[in-house]
């Protein structure tokens, strides 16, 4: 009884020792003398001992930094560029079989990737349309990585660093565009003004009465105000009456001036003028004053 409880306890031992525990993100791709049997988990997993092994692979998704790359666009501009990749085994046989390292391998795929995209596109369209650069990059990755068992979940390019004469260049660039648009929207307000006020113009026009009420309502707008002078504006048209009785009256009238030469005629030799005389009596009154 003792010789059967040894080989009884060693084949106990033997068969403990040969199982596996697989968790729930797990699989254990399975190898028999050398040659692949399955892919097994999760769960417990029986391996044989000496005779099978096992790889173990995670399902779950990788977050993969790739490292600051130079990257020259196609507008010849010099940038840095970094970015994360996101990727998940998808089959496990392939991945162990197929590849040595898959998460090295699918980094430096990432690496060259990036350059040779990158270099293909303007440097406009990479920091305006980054979804687009991201969704080339994965497509890519996902069509290169498809025979290793690799899906490509996702690729973000985190941080574009600039040179500091292109960040200049490019903030002088925003600075013209706002200066444009505002001096647009102005320009735009201005004609939406003048043709608002020339409507109104026509409305006043076609009703003399309303731009007197107008004018009574900016006087009550005016006289609300704690001010001290008040200005009445008055058309010119109000004043011209006055400016045409003012005239009239400061020039003489033709009845007044044949009044005046009518003396001057009296006195004056026949055949000359008040006009042609005034110059005589001048000399004349001036004579006696050379004298003395």
């Amino acid at each position: 009884m003792e010789f059967l409880l040894i080989p009884l306890a060693a084949v106990a031992a033997y068969t403990l020792s040969s199982l596996r525990l697989l968790n729930q993100y797990e699989r254990g791709v399975t190898f028999f003398l050398g040659r692949y049997t399955e892919t097994k988990g999760p769960g417990v997993a029986f391996i044989p001992l000496f005779l099978a092994r096992m790889k173990r692979v995670s399902l779950r998704v990788v977050a993969l930094d790739v490292p600051v790359q130079d990257v020259i666009t196609r507008d010849n501009i010099s940038v840095k560029v970094n970015a994360v990749l996101y990727f998940r085994v998808a089959d496990p046989m392939l991945a162990i079989i197929e590849i040595q390292d898959y998460i090295y391998a699918t980094g430096q795929l990432a690496q060259t990737t990036l350059l040779s995209v990158l270099g293909q596109v303007e440097l406009d369209e990479l920091l305006q349309d980054r979804r687009k650069v991201n969704d080339l990059l994965r497509q890519i990755l996902d069509e290169r990585t498809d025979f290793w068992g690799i899906e490509i979940s996702a690729v973000e390019i985190k941080d574009v660093l600039l040179p500091e004469g292109m960040r200049r260049a490019i903030a002088r660039q925003a600075e013209a565009e706002r200066e444009r648009r505002a001096k647009v929207i102005n320009a735009q307000g201005e004609l939406q003004a003048s043709e608002t006020l020339a409507q109104a113009a026509k409305m006043l026009a076609t009703q003399p009465a309303s731009l007197q009420l107008r004018y009574l309502q900016t006087v009550t707008e005016i006289a609300a105000e704690n001010n001290s002078t008040t200005i009445f504006p008055l058309p010119i048209e109000m004043l011209s009456g006055f400016f045409r009785k003012a005239s009239e009256a400061a020039a003489p009238s033709t009845e007044d001036a044949a009044s005046l030469s009518a003396p001057l005629e009296r006195i004056l030799p026949s055949g000359s003028s008040a006009s042609q005389a005034l110059p005589q009596i001048r000399l004349e009154t001036e004579r006696p004053e050379r004298g003395k």
